[in-house]
C-alpha cells in the first residue's frame, strides 16, 4: 500500500489489527463535514476526494487519497470531535474502519508504537500546512502552479516534450484544488500556454518548463511524499 512506504511492518499490522472492512460506492460521501468523527478510514481499494467548503459556496480540494491513506479526523487522545471535510468517493472500493477510541486505547499501551503512529500522522499533516501554506502565501497564481507541482509529482510521466500529468483534469477539478473559480482557471492556464510552459490536449497537461513554475512560487521543493496531490 502506497501510504505505508514509511512506516514499519509492526505498525502496519497494528493499524490492520483494529478494523472491519466496508464497501464504498462512486457518489457517495464516506463522512461529511459537522458529522461526529469517532472513526477512521485505511483505504484499501478506491480513491476519495477530501475537499472543504469555504464561505463564498466554493469547493477546496484538499487531495484525493487513495490506497493505503488514513483518512478522518487524525487527532486523538481529546474530546469527541466533529469532521471538518468532505470525502466524497470518486472511485468504489473499500476501507477499514478503525474506531478512535479501539485505536487510542490499543495505542496507549503500546508507546513505541504510538510514537512512530504519531510521527506518520505528523507527516500527514505537514501535507496539508504545505497547501495551506502555497494558498495563502502566493494566491490563486500560486495556488495553481503548486498544484500543477503536486500534479506532476503524483502523475508525471517524462518524456521528450515535458512532464505529462498522466490523469486527465476539468479546469473546475483545476479550480476545486485551487479554491478558485474555473474562469480565473481558464485565463491562468492560457497565459501559460501561451508561453508556452504548458500545453493541453484533450484535458492531459504537459509541462514544458516546470522550473519556471517553480521560480515563480519559490518553490522550496520538499520531498514528493509531502508535495503530492494525493
Amino acid at each position: 500500500m502506497q501510504a505505508y512506504t514509511e512506516i514499519s511492518t509492526e505498525l502496519q499490522s497494528f493499524i490492520e489489527a483494529v478494523h472491519h472492512n466496508r464497501k464504498i460506492e462512486k457518489g457517495m460521501f464516506l463522512y461529511q463535514e459537522g458529522t461526529k468523527a469517532n472513526e477512521l478510514f485505511l483505504i484499501l481499494s478506491g480513491k476519495i476526494q477530501l475537499s472543504k467548503m469555504i464561505p463564498d459556496g466554493r469547493e477546496l480540494t484538499l487531495r484525493m487519497a487513495s490506497e493505503g491513506d488514513l483518512i478522518g479526523e487524525l487527532s486523538l487522545f481529546c474530546s469527541a470531535q466533529n469532521h471538518m471535510q468532505n470525502a466524497k468517493v470518486m472511485e468504489s472500493g473499500e476501507v477499514a474502519v478503525i474506531f478512535k477510541s479501539e485505536l487510542e486505547k490499543k495505542l496507549s499501551e503500546n508507546h513505541e508504537i504510538a510514537l512512530e503512529f504519531m510521527k506518520w500522522l505528523s507527516q500527514e499533516h505537514r501535507k496539508t500546512q504545505t497547501k495551506f501554506r502555497d494558498l495563502i502565501l502566493h494566491g490563486k497564481k500560486g495556488a495553481l502552479y503548486s498544484t500543477l507541482i503536486r500534479l506532476s509529482n503524483s502523475y508525471g510521466l517524462d518524456t521528450k516534450d515535458g512532464i505529462v500529468i498522466n490523469t486527465s483534469l476539468t479546469n473546475q477539478e483545476l479550480a476545486n484544488f485551487c479554491g478558485t473559480s474555473r474562469e480565473v482557471v481558464n485565463r491562468l492556464l492560457s497565459e501559460l500556454r501561451k508561453s508556452n510552459i504548458i500545453s493541453i490536449d484533450k484535458g492531459i497537461i504537459t509541462i514544458h518548463d516546470l522550473e519556471y513554475i517553480k521560480i515563480e512560487i519559490d518553490c522550496e521543493n520538499c520531498p514528493i511524499e509531502i508535495c503530492s496531490i494525493e
